[in-house]
């Protein structure tokens, strides 16, 4: 791949406008419809596009270990965020050390339970339970 090549693909991947990223890579604009379309069909371009992608959706998408450390710390009280807090006459200020509200803690203790199948909400069976009727006559 040129390095002509790989300015439209980072560009196409910023912008999303295979047109437009031709035109900002350097080409010319007559046939830039047309041209920007063979070069995202183009196998090496095409590839390196789809790498990109999925090296950007991995980085800004949080995975299962990195949701459940969240829940954690929130849960234990070990975090702290911004919260507004009055200071009278309609007046607030920003505290910026703020540690999680119980009904925050309570949340992430109750996501974390479900994650772990703590408590269920409806009964599962696997279809070979026994049901006996009991007659209190």
């Amino acid at each position: 791949m040129t390095p002509k090549q790989q300015a439209f693909a980072d560009y196409y991947i910023e912008l999303g406008n295979a047109t437009e990223a031709y035109i900002k890579a350097g080409y010319n604009e007559k046939g830039s419809r047309a041209n920007s379309a063979r070069l995202i069909a183009n196998d090496s371009v095409k590839a390196y596009i789809d790498e990109r992608m999925e090296e950007l959706k991995s980085k800004k998408v949080a995975d299962q270990q990195e949701i459940l450390e969240l829940l954690t710390a929130i849960a234990r009280g070990e975090t702290t965020s911004a919260t507004l807090r009055g200071i009278g006459e309609g007046a607030q200020t920003i505290d910026e050390d703020m540690p999680p509200t119980t009904a925050e803690r309570i949340k992430a203790a109750e996501l974390l339970g479900k994650r772990y199948r703590m408590w269920v909400d409806k009964v599962e069976t696997d279809g070979k339970t026994k049901v006996v009727i009991v007659d209190d006559v």
